[in-house]
């Protein structure tokens, strides 16, 4: 899959999360239509946002049973720009995410918040991850989400909605390359009615 292009400079600040896609078509017209009992099938869409511009700089489309962490490589893999930060939910607080991150970024911070009942590990010098957990344990969770810039990553969760509201909720192709295609060419789309006009806040004192 091509890279999405970036139109906004300087580092990224890279918010990642996922969705559910029917698979929809014909077939799925049929069964509607008829009343069948079948279950629908779904795919699972993986998506990495520009936190900055909003632009969507990477996705990916899998199966629904594939992990959300296990993708981490192959959207950093769609990214050429240096990357400053890397944010997600609790389901990424995997070693493999990390390790993908520190691998191509070794600068970047990582704010994923611990899973519940995480503990600090072993390593003589504190990882990133042990900083979380401290200032987790020492000022709660609500302060750390504050303090690490997590709470942006409400603007990638915006980025679905928009997604699921101008291109659907459903996938047309029937095979993964096509797949593939189709989604990629959903997020350029989607980026060049971004690039079109932005809102602009200005703060009323």
């Amino acid at each position: 899959m091509p890279p999405l292009r970036r139109v906004a400079t300087g580092p990224l600040h890279l918010l990642v999360d996922s969705t559910g896609l029917k698979l929809g078509g014909a077939g799925e017209w049929l069964i509607e239509k008829h009343g069948t009992s079948r279950r629908r099938t779904w795919r699972k869409l993986h998506i990495g946002v520009d936190a900055d511009s909003g632009e969507i700089v990477a996705v990916a489309v899998t199966r629904k049973d594939i992990d959300d962490a296990a993708m981490a490589h192959a959207l950093l893999d769609q990214i050429a720009d240096p990357i400053a930060s890397f944010t997600a939910d609790g389901v990424y607080d995997q070693d493999q995410v990390s390790q993908a991150v520190a691998e191509r970024h070794p600068d970047a911070a990582v704010i994923v918040p611990p899973r519940a009942g995480a503990v600090a590990s072993a390593s003589a010098a504190p990882t990133q991850r042990d900083r979380h957990l401290r200032m987790i344990t020492a000022r709660g969770r609500m302060a750390w989400q504050k303090a690490s810039g997590y709470n942006l990553r409400a603007k990638v969760e915006t980025s679905i909605g928009r997604y699921k509201r101008v291109i659907g909720d459903a996938l047309r192709s029937r095979t993964d390359r096509t797949e593939a295609t189709e989604v990629a060419l959903a997020a350029a789309a989607l980026n060049r009615m971004l690039a079109f006009g932005r809102s602009s806040y200005v703060r009323i004192a």
